[in-house]
């Protein structure tokens, strides 16, 4: 019997309501939060979740068909997020595990909303038998973002990241990428049991245009993804169907194939070459995944290094430790900080161990064998086991993201929606009369309220004041002072973002002449003690100690600056820019034999990069060994004239006017040159003492770049009023 009808009334609405306002969050930009196109979708699925679940608990309590049932998909996801939460508690960095960051929003804290939404989700839209109109509303979002991305593609609205991989309002070519791949399979699924004709055509465009989007969106590892899942879907149809639809199946199976396989004929075709799309999907190759692989194999290590990490992982937003200790040197002209193996496995081997990456695979495993033993039709398990194949093949090669996962808990407790059995002890527990139920919704709104305030509430406040803290101030600085003095009082689980800003607006501050001298101290004496107190609670990562570096170097502490260089050094024993770095400053504190060896060592750990073969000449250079570094650059380059910022200051220091004209007139001869590269050789005419040359190609640079004529009439005033040399 059910009770408190009324109650049951607003709770059910007010689930149902969360649910359905679920699928807006793609369209959130927080324009007022650090990480916009992050942290708002983060917060705002964090406080619909927290509600839903308060709501659900209610529902449950007055009626038992509300309640949770077993399933091994259940089973799963709650033994996976079980698993995290020991793993991330014993991690390196369990705030960070537990909280993640504003870049990121994920840590125990998005599963565990995961978990509430897959809870309440599976059991709400069961009862309600709207799973359907859920999913409907989802794709009638990305409608908005279709058009979105169309309006990118025409130069109407701004691409966020990059110039030609369109991104939407994820601010984030991947992130656009899987949302469209879910979508494709999602509206197919749909159109496959639609009865009504204009929705069922619809449906099947908006998967052919979501599905041909993926392809602007460039990222390779969805696109991927994408096919394998068209060839699934093709070739289940054409096992499990008759007649003419077997025929079209297995002809569409023929198209993919033949599309495939004359693709990789031209992929190296100046037509393929010359486009950027079609050039970009001609990259995917062995040889171009070494970045990729390179990355596994380095978690790989950091996981079987001991019996710990091989069992509990080092925690979600653990992988830069794995990052820092076991650096490969061929890394280093990519990113320099990585904080995720781009692949959703491994980064789930990482976080929590063996135990974890079993879990995960384990959640697609008992959702396929669940979807073909539940009653759905045959064609939608079809398309639904499609879309968690494409996606797994997109993880292989992609991180996850939050819009990625809220799909993927869906499809999950789609599934055990439709294969969940009673459980008896719930079935068993009494239904909570009028009185109660009242009692239980009071006690609910007060939950969801305190779940709202304190998980959400600080960080939201933070993220925003964050934006302040950095923005331009009409006070100037002293006022983004006084923001991150108020900032780092309140001791946010992003701190670690919060100091590291810190430190990079001080630096900039501290390179700002015209700054007050005290703020510009104070600002410089607190990202250092800030960035102290990151090491103090969270040893061990180079990132924050070359931070720390960073603070003292902007300081005029050279010194210290370089003791944290060294330390970092020691936790990130391969990693040639650390070495750089040193030898920067101790040829800054005049150890030139220091910044030689430096440098030097940079170079014997990455030979095959020429940029480090610069600066181990520039090592050369200044120790007055200009044999030396002759050889090294004729090995690397060819030729002892070399475009380097590196040579060109070595050039400078040590008043090698011929070779500092030489690098600058091969700079202004290049391909890429611009009006900077020209005014560059007039000034190192100048500073060589040759005032007519410079005169002269000042002029030169304002006849080949007329648009900068009023910067080169000033710069003619400056070389004629300055005294001769």
């Amino acid at each position: 019997m059910q009770q408190g009808g009324m109650v049951k009334q607003i709770a059910r609405w007010t689930a149902l309501g969360a649910l359905f306002l679920i699928p807006i969050a793609p369209l959130i930009v927080a324009n007022a939060f650090f990480f916009p196109f992050i942290t708002g979708k983060a917060f705002y699925f964090r406080i619909l979740v927290e509600i839903l679940v308060c709501a659900w608990l209610v529902l449950a309590l007055v009626d038992k068909e509300y309640r949770p049932r077993f399933s091994w998909v259940g089973l799963a996801v709650l033994a996976f997020v079980a698993w995290m939460l020991v793993a991330d508690l014993t991690a390196v960095n369990a705030v960070k595990a537990f909280w993640s960051n504003f870049e990121r929003m994920e840590g125990w804290v998005l599963l565990v909303h995961l978990l509430g939404f897959f809870l309440a989700a599976s059991a709400v839209l069961r009862v309600e038998r709207q799973w359907r109109n859920w999913f409907l509303a989802s794709l009638a979002v990305s409608v908005v973002i279709v058009l979105h991305s169309f309006l990118q593609l025409a130069g109407v609205a701004a691409i966020h990241q990059g110039a030609t991989r369109i991104d939407a309002s994820f601010g984030n070519s991947a992130y656009l990428a899987v949302y469209f791949l879910f979508n494709v399979f999602l509206a197919f699924w749909l159109a496959l049991t639609e009865e009504r004709a204009w929705l069922k055509w619809s449906l099947l465009a908006l998967a052919v245009v979501e599905g041909v989007l993926v392809f602007y969106t460039q990222t390779r590892g969805t696109i991927l993804g994408l096919t394998g899942g068209a060839a699934l879907v093709a070739l289940l149809f054409a096992l499990a169907s008759g007649g003419r639809a077997r025929r079209i199946a297995a002809g569409g199976l023929a198209l993919i194939v033949v599309l495939a396989g004359g693709f990789l004929l031209i992929k190296d075709t100046s037509f393929v070459k010359e486009h950027g799309i079609l050039e970009r999907i001609a990259s995917i190759s062995l040889q171009d995944g070494q970045v990729r692989f390179t990355l596994w194999r380095m978690a790989g290590v950091g996981v079987s290094a001991s019996a710990k990490t091989a069992l509990l992982g080092y925690g979600q937003e653990g992988y830069n430790y794995v990052f820092n200790e076991y650096y490969d040197p061929s890394l280093y002209a990519q990113e320099q900080w990585f904080d995720r193996a781009h692949n959703a496995f491994i980064d789930w081997l990482v976080a929590g161990g063996m135990p974890a990456f079993l879990l995960y695979i384990s959640l697609f495993l008992a959702a396929i064998v669940a979807l073909w033993r539940s009653p759905l039709a045959r064609p939608e398990k079809i398309a639904l086991t499609a879309a968690l194949a494409g996606y797994i093949v997109h993880n292989l090669f992609v991180f996850d993201n939050l819009y990625a996962y809220i799909y993927f808990f869906a499809i999950l407790a789609l599934v055990d929606s439709q294969v969940g059995r009673p459980l008896r002890a719930f079935e068993n527990a009494g239904e909570l009369d009028a009185a109660a139920a009242g009692g239980a919704l009071a006690g609910a709104g007060i939950l969801a309220a305190l779940l709202i305030w304190f998980v959400n509430i600080p960080q939201m406040e933070a993220s925003g004041e964050l934006i302040q803290a950095l923005s331009g101030q009409s006070a100037g600085p002293s006022a983004n002072l006084a923001a991150f003095e108020d900032l780092v009082k309140q001791d946010s689980p992003q701190m670690q973002e919060v100091r590291e800003q810190l430190v990079s607006f001080a630096s900039q501050i501290a390179q700002n002449q015209s700054a007050d001298a005290s703020t510009t101290q104070a600002l410089l004496t607190l990202a250092v003690a800030q960035m102290q107190a990151q090491i103090a609670a969270h040893p061990g990562d180079a990132r924050t100690v070359l931070e720390l570096s960073g603070a003292y170097s902007a300081g005029g502490d050279l010194p210290d600056a370089l003791t944290a260089v060294e330390q970092a050094e020691q936790l990130s024993p391969g990693k040639e820019s650390i070495y750089i770095q040193e030898g920067a400053l101790r040829w800054d504190m005049g150890d030139t034999a220091g910044a030689r060896a430096a440098f030097a060592k940079a170079y014997a750990l990455g030979p095959s990069f020429p940029a480090l073969a610069a600066y181990a000449a520039v090592g050369d250079l200044i120790t007055g060994d200009a044999a030396g570094a002759h050889q090294i650059l004729e090995q690397a380059f060819g030729t002892t004239t070399v475009d380097s910022d590196a040579l060109a200051l070595a050039y400078y220091r040590l008043k090698d006017w011929n070779d500092l004209i030489a690098l600058w007139q091969l700079r202004a001869a290049a391909p890429g040159a611009t009006a900077d590269t020209g005014y560059g050789l007039a000034a190192a005419y100048y500073v060589a003492g040759e005032k007519q040359q410079a005169l002269a190609q000042v002029q030169a640079t304002i006849r080949a770049y007329p648009d900068s004529a009023a910067e080169g009439q000033e710069l003619t005033k400056e070389i004629e009023a300055a005294p001769a040399q």
